[in-house]
């Protein structure tokens, strides 16, 4: 039977690996995107491309720094032409720059929103025109966040564009239905997208790498002591989330047992923030308990 074919944005580590380890699992080869200039990526790449291959799945990986305006076009036509066709768009690169409103800068503002929001908004537009052009009754599907339902210091901007693509993918399932095509939101929580090993072999860490820290640079024991551990328990299902959590959120809504299903956010968090955030580490307590 042939197989599927999906493309992951982001997919060189993290929750994209996780995502596109599970479509391969699932029966789908996988273009992914990387980004070329962070550091480890080519080691990044070369691990996630012998998982894949190991999952049966063949796989392509295209560099794009997904900020430049045009990179989407350029990665949606270099990975569908190496893929023969495409049946799912997964919308996964993306970052949160912390710092509060007063310290904004406007590259910050132009680089999150170019990255977060343009970037998502026109692959959806080149998947949707692809597969009405084709007649292909696909997948798109958009990691957005649990940031996008409840508001956090120094993600002002970020919050806001998670919570635009939430209700924007309501409006583009209409534009969608009758074509056969469903479109839909995973959003997570806080997810686990570093293993210890990553951390140890990085040498500065970012917002997404919750949270890095120089110690580990000098006292590589420390890391066995990170922020997940000491979060976990402040969930109330009792643990992070893990990359692959999210994926099986996503082959679950671009399968057939999703079929009635189109413009949804489906949030992932182990019910994180029903009670509030435990992950802000400036809240005191033990979390919802």
């Amino acid at each position: 039977m042939d197989r599927k074919k999906a493309l992951v944005t982001g997919g060189e580590w993290g929750m994209g690996r996780g995502i596109a380890l599970v479509l391969a699992k699932e029966g789908y080869d996988i273009a992914f995107s990387y980004y070329p200039e962070v550091q480890n990526d080519a080691d990044a790449v070369s691990t996630t491309t012998e998982l894949l291959n190991e999952a049966g799945a063949k796989c392509w990986a295209f560099p794009a720094d997904l900020s430049k305006k045009e990179s989407a076009k350029e990665l949606f036509e270099a990975a569908v032409k190496e893929m023969g066709t495409l049946d799912l768009l997964v919308n996964c690169a993306g970052v949160n720059i912390p710092l509060p409103v007063q310290d904004l800068t406007e590259e910050n503002v132009d680089y999150l929103m170019t990255l977060d929001f343009r970037t998502y908004i026109m692959m959806m537009h080149y998947a949707s025109r692809y597969m009405i052009d084709n007649n292909i009754k696909g997948n798109i599907i958009n990691v957005t966040s649990s940031r996008g339902e409840r508001a956090y210091s120094n993600a002002g901007i970020y919050c806001g564009i998670k919570a635009g693509l939430n209700k924007m993918v309501e409006a583009f399932a209409l534009d969608l239905s009758s074509y056969g095509i469903r479109i839909n939101n995973v959003a997570p929580g806080a997810v686990r997208v570093r293993t210890n090993d990553e951390l140890l072999a990085m040498k500065s860490g970012t917002d997404t790498d919750y949270f890095w820290s120089e110690d580990f640079l000098t006292d590589p024991d420390k890391v066995n002591n990170n922020f997940w551990d000491s979060l976990g328990p402040k969930i109330p299902l009792g643990r992070a989330g893990l990359p692959q959590d999210i994926g099986q959120a996503i082959a679950f809504l671009a399968s057939d047992k999703a079929s009635y299903i189109t413009g949804v956010t489906l949030r992932v968090d182990g019910g994180l923030i029903l009670p509030g955030m435990p992950e802000d580490p400036f809240i005191p307590g033990n979390g919802w308990k």
